[in-house]
């Protein structure tokens, strides 16, 4: 049963669907005690993954059982917060129909980054991932809650070719919609309404970690939310700051408060990691500084330090993925790996509400429902990446004028890839381009 599971999500394609697209197969090949499910949804905005909760219950309770049989694992969770209750109406009513006294519901702090897999983990088990390490460490494997979804569909023989997107920010109906991977994102925008502002910014992602973005790219199995802004609002203007600004700044403004330090979830779970040490070491021109510098590879990047730590202006966050950067560069590796037992003293008085940095960050008049779709969403044209997951970009293996239908196989992991996904048709109709993407049109 157990290898049955792990080739039907090879087989179907399924990645992580709210982070950086982890294949799961490989993710659940292990053995672990508990099995914790991300329903966290922390970033402000979002709504995909408590409706997923609400509508897809049933489905969801499945993808959980497979991938506790798969790892062994006797215990499941399932993290939300109190505030989803539809969420958790429909999910208690599941779990006691389907007689599941294995599985529980866990109501987590609404805080930032409470969906952070680190975080999340301690908040349930109250246990430290050591630094550099993953929640398989110490025993865990953390499944977002749209994958779930996808490993129950793949064990009925059905790919991944869909993706959960909210639509919101400036536009005028914000929305939830199912979609084919690869449609464009304006056709998005266009679903919600169209935008409400000229010029605009789009945001792929949440807030906090998502990526400024155009409206010509594609949906992939790792788009969670779409925002729309107005092309000068702050966070537009912060994310699109250029790393010259930015590095400039850090070496003349840095007051070395350690505001950063203080609010940054990594350190409060016991990691040696301290943004204003790294800050400091810049300002003074020290890269030599070896020992400092490096702990830039224990950040998640989650934006605490510079979205509600920092009072100046600075992205400790922006300094650190830069550092880790040019590390990879270099070929250095992380020497810092830590086993911290326990988290920081008083960590409970410092955590980030996430109302509050909602409106820090300026997007309370956004703060809005946005409902789940039920009409299908059908597009003419797809444009499906090759590289949209953690590891080898997929090996197409259909040419151009290839005739597919919706959820034929269409790219392959490369043979000999230690880390891959196979990807599939999301609509019926030709191919008629092959390069970086395998492109789509309907007949």
């Amino acid at each position: 049963m157990r290898d049955e599971i792990i080739a039907a999500v090879k087989a179907a394609g399924v990645v992580g669907a709210g982070g950086a697209g982890f294949p799961t197969h490989i993710k659940i090949n292990a053995a672990v005690d508990t099995v914790i499910v991300n329903g966290a949804e922390c970033e402000p905005l979002l709504r995909a993954h408590q409706l997923i909760m609400a509508s897809e219950s049933e489905r969801l309770i499945i993808g959980l059982r497979a991938v506790m049989v798969a790892t062994g694992a006797r215990r499941g969770v399932i993290g939300l917060k109190r505030k989803y209750e539809e969420a958790v109406t429909k999910l208690q009513a599941v779990l006691k129909q389907m007689n599941a006294r294995e599985i529980e519901l866990f109501f987590l702090p609404d805080i930032y980054p409470a969906g952070d897999e680190q975080v999340l983990l301690h908040e349930v088990t109250g246990r430290v991932v050591p630094e550099g390490g993953i929640p398989l460490h110490v025993g865990v494997v953390v499944a977002n809650v749209e994958t779930l979804v996808n490993v129950a569909e793949a064990l009925s023989g059905k790919p991944v070719v869909d993706k959960y997107v909210t639509v919101t920010g400036a536009v005028n109906k914000p929305a939830t919609f199912k979609v084919p991977i690869g449609m464009a994102i304006s056709e998005l925008i266009q679903l919600a309404g169209g935008a409400k502002v000229r010029p605009y910014a789009v945001i792929d992602g949440g807030p906090m970690m998502g990526k400024l973005t155009t409206d010509d790219q594609p949906v992939t199995k790792t788009t969670g939310g779409i925002i729309v802004l107005p092309r000068n609002h702050s966070l537009v203007t912060e994310k699109s700051t250029p790393w010259a600004a930015i590095a400039n700044r850090a070496k003349a403004v840095c007051c070395n408060c350690r505001a950063c330090t203080d609010v940054c979830p990594r350190n409060l779970l016991g990691h040696s990691l301290e943004p204003h040490r790294i800050m400091q070491a810049i300002g003074r021109g020290q890269y030599h500084e070896a020992d400092v510098v490096t702990k830039a590879f224990l950040c998640s990047e989650c934006g605490a330090c510079d979205s509600f730590g920092c009072s100046m202006g600075l992205s400790p966050r922006r300094v650190n993925a830069e550092l880790k950067r040019q590390f990879g560069q270099a070929r250095i590796k992380n020497p810092h790996n830590a086993k911290p037992q326990s988290s920081r003293l008083h960590r409970e008085y410092r955590l980030i509400p996430t109302k509050r940095l909602l409106y820090r960050l300026g997007l309370g008049e956004y703060d809005v429902k946005a409902p789940l779709q039920t009409e299908p969403v059908t597009t003419k044209y797809v444009r499906i990446l090759l590289i949209q997951h953690i590891g080898a970009p997929a090996k197409p293996v259909v040419a151009v004028g290839a005739i597919v239908n919706k959820g034929d196989i269409i790219a392959v992991i490369p043979e000999g890839a230690a880390v891959g996904t196979n990807l599939h048709a999301s609509i019926a109709g030709q191919v008629y381009a092959v390069d970086r993407s395998v492109d789509i049109r309907t007949m």
